[in-house]
């Protein structure tokens, strides 16, 4: 190895400023998307109240459970197989695509045989079945790997936005014209229609035809050997990240769930930047891992402290006025939310490194780890859950969520091979690199004086 390799980021290089404009395009649409978020959830959470907005959310949450199985856990490895094999595109997307259609029909069959297993009410099985739906819709997101794999981020946004903004546009509309809750979920299924049928538009226009994707049932079976410990892994997140609001319709109310999630939603907005930035880099930290050791783990530790210093300065000021937040943004009829939100904005610290790290995880091949430790989560959580919410309600059900976010993130330490992420991690939570270049720089200062 190289004693002597340049690790800094050369912010004036050309790869440098492609992922930049890339991470760019993201973002933008990333925070047009929150601000319009804001501004839906706010006024349809006012207009329904907190019993009709925690029945939506209890939906929402328990297709949720199921809605993983549509995708197969391939978008990762989609992308690791476009960015290593561009020659083979259109049999990956043509496999992707496939898989996917019969991913979205195992969920629907899943979701519709639980909800009548535990006896759902008609009217609720009749919301579920409909959000349920929108899965068949999804399987055009194989668009979106693709040019993500290109750096081609602009395309997504374009769709994704349009997507959106029609979607809540319509939301705006049904509560202005006082629609009734089944309208509204119509409307949160019409956001999927609009994404499928952007990314078909889009993908036209660029020059590409479907009719060169080709289904091969080898390359199925070699994607799925890789991606359904991510799809297992996915299952197990969706239920410890939906179970807790599923829970507390069973054995609190309906109200009690609309506070809880006004709470989720205000903590989870900030999930995208995570997502966001490692999805963006993740290319160039697959690049990395080819050219030097040295430079890939650097990049990897760069990325934590990243995550960990913007998750840490989101959670400190709303932890300090959650009170007001709620305030203003729900109203005093959810002012029960404010705890909630104090207790869970925490539990980014451990979803901003939980994404980071699985991105490791996947340029590692290690697919299987990433299943067992987000298993540990889960069964902390619903354990948990199970203790607190009847002695705590709502507010013993944000604890246990930060517990078991955190501990499943930092449980990548229990194998010998990924120890040292877990230091890494632990680093960038104390923000210890952080404090080291501003003693570097006083120091500096000082000699310079």
């Amino acid at each position: 190895m190289d004693d002597k390799l340049n690790t800094k980021i050369n912010f004036k290089s050309s790869g440098f400023r492609k992922y930049f404009a890339n991470t760019g395009w993201m973002f933008f649409e990333k925070i047009f998307r929150i601000l319009l978020a804001f501004t839906v959830t706010t006024l349809l959470a006012r207009y329904l109240g907190p019993s009709d907005y925690g029945l939506f959310n209890y939906v929402l949450s328990f297709t949720g459970l199921f809605t993983i199985l549509s995708s197969f856990g391939l978008e990762n490895i989609l992308i690791r197989e476009l960015v290593k094999n561009p020659e083979k595109s259109h049999t990956l997307l043509g496999t992707g695509f496939r898989l996917r259609i019969y991913g979205a029909f195992l969920s629907i069959l899943l979701t519709l045989i639980t909800a009548i297993l535990i006896d759902e009410p008609l009217s609720t099985l009749i919301l579920i079945a409909i959000i349920s739906s929108g899965t068949i819709f999804q399987s055009m997101m194989v668009v979106e790997q693709y040019f993500q794999a290109r750096v081609e981020a602009k395309k997504n946004v374009i769709a994704q936005s349009s997507s959106f903004f029609l979607m809540s546009f319509l939301k705006i509309i049904l509560i202005l014209l006082n629609q009734p809750l089944i309208m509204i979920v119509f409307a949160q299924v019409s956001e999927f229609i609009f994404l499928s049928f952007g990314y078909f538009i889009i993908y036209k226009k660029s020059g590409y035809g479907f009719h060169h994707w080709a289904f091969d049932l080898q390359t199925a079976k070699i994607m799925f050997k890789d991606s359904w410990p991510l799809m297992l892994s996915g299952l197990v997140i969706s239920v410890y990240m939906k179970i807790d609001q599923v829970m507390i319709k069973n054995m609190m109310t309906a109200a009690d769930v609309g506070y809880y999630a006004a709470a989720v939603k205000l903590s989870e907005a900030w999930y995208f930047i995570p997502m966001t930035i490692s999805a963006s880099l993740f290319p160039a930290i697959v690049n990395a891992k080819s050219q030097s050791e040295e430079l890939y783990l650097n990049r990897i530790q760069k990325l934590y402290d990243l995550l960990a210093a913007i998750a840490i300065c989101i959670a400190i000021p709303t932890t300090i006025f959650s009170d007001l937040i709620i305030k203003i943004i729900f109203g005093v009829k959810f002012m029960p939310a404010s705890t909630v939100l104090t207790i869970y904005i925490w539990a980014g610290v451990g979803t901003f490194l939980g994404v980071a790290s699985s991105q490791y995880l996947i340029s590692e091949n290690l697919t299987k780890l990433s299943f067992y430790r987000t298993l540990i989560g889960m069964i902390v959580n619903v354990l948990l859950n199970i203790y607190l919410i009847p002695k705590y309600g709502i507010n013993g059900a944000a604890f246990a969520t930060l517990v078991s976010y955190t501990l499943a993130t930092f449980s990548i330490g229990i194998s010998r091979v990924t120890h040292k992420q877990m230091i890494m991690m632990m680093k960038s939570v104390f923000l210890i690199n952080l404090v080291k270049e501003i003693f570097k720089y006083v120091t500096k200062s000082k000699r310079k004086i």
